[in-house]
């Protein structure tokens, strides 16, 4: 299932996006732009800037910001990429080496840094008090969301709460404050400011819960990530919490010290264990909780291709296998 028909509605607004992309990722640093062209062009989803896009649209947007208020969304989410896969020590994604495999840590924290300031200049641009609040308060519980999966990592008693409260700060933040200031500068009420961040936050846990269960061995052969990446990282996701909560305390055992140790040599073992907890379908059960709830956040914004491509979007986020 591939999620480039659902932009169609906003195809051209996209081919705009992609070129801002580029001509705002250059700099005089030659460094940057070779890493910065590695990471846009490294065959991303794109999902973000789409999202701000049709929630524009959607909202009844005519004008152009919304390209600037993509841009912006891509950039601040490419530079946490740049920071976590330094943390999390990671060598692939989407396929491809990571750029501190092929850069080292230093040149990929630094480029995320670019990205994170040049952002920050190009909120100026759009010369609003209210953007630059949403954006840097977004900035900030994205940070702490990483500080708090930090303090978590190993843990093989993290609850379903906490999990999810990392989910929210980590990845929902983003998708939430898009969504907000695309309502925003169609000029929505504050109310229906306030629903379609609410879509963007639950699309948000939809699509990380589901992310979380395909590192599971429930995607297929192209998505970009080593499978047990999280277990080999010290993450404690939905479908552990599950098994766990599911397990007897003597077969919970081993699946605990795996945690512990982040030891990737027991990740049949632990395949095993979600799939006889049948944790995997109440994991993708909680997100498609998430991404109905979204839905009903767009119940008041009249019909449209828009519209209806962003419920295709939530439904897409939870049926996808990469």
């Amino acid at each position: 299932m591939s999620i480039q028909p659902l932009f169609q509605p906003v195809a051209d607004d996209m081919r705009a996006v992609d070129a801002l992309i580029r001509r705002r990722l250059n700099s005089d640093v030659v460094l940057i732009n070779t890493l910065g062209e590695y990471i846009i062009g490294s065959g991303g989803k794109r999902m973000r800037p789409a999202l701000v896009l049709l929630a524009a649209r959607a909202a009844g947007y005519e004008g152009e910001a919304h390209h600037l208020l993509a841009v912006i969304i891509e950039f601040i989410h490419t530079a946490t990429l740049l920071h976590d896969d330094v943390v999390d020590e990671s060598t692939l994604r989407r396929g491809r080496e990571t750029a501190n495999s092929v850069w080292g840590n230093d040149a990929s924290v630094l480029t995320g840094d670019f990205l994170y300031s040049r952002a920050f200049q190009m909120m100026v641009e759009l010369d609003s008090f209210d953007v630059m609040t949403v954006l840097a308060n977004a900035t900030n519980r994205i940070a702490e969301g990483e500080v708090m999966q930090l303090m978590n990592s190993h843990n093989p008693d993290l609850s379903e709460n906490d999990y999810l409260e990392v989910v929210d700060r980590k990845t929902a933040s983003l998708f939430s404050a898009g969504c907000r200031l695309a309502a925003q500068i169609a000029g929505r009420s504050a109310d229906e400011c306030e629903t379609m961040a609410a879509f963007g936050r639950h699309l948000g846990i939809a699509f990380q819960v589901t992310d979380d269960a395909l590192d599971y061995g429930h995607g297929d052969e192209t998505y970009g990530k080593n499978l047990g990446d999280d277990l080999a990282e010290g993450k404690t996701t939905l479908p552990l919490i599950c098994a766990l909560s599911r397990l007897s305390d003597a077969d919970a055992a081993p699946l605990r010290a795996a945690i512990r140790d982040a030891d990737l040599s027991a990740l049949d073992s632990i395949k095993k264990a979600i799939e006889s907890t049948d944790a995997m379908t109440y994991t993708f059960g909680r997100a498609n909780e998430e991404a109905r709830s979204a839905i009903n956040c767009l119940s008041g914004l009249p019909e449209s291709e828009a519209k209806s491509a962003l419920i295709s979007l939530a439904e897409f986020s939870v049926q996808r296998r990469s």
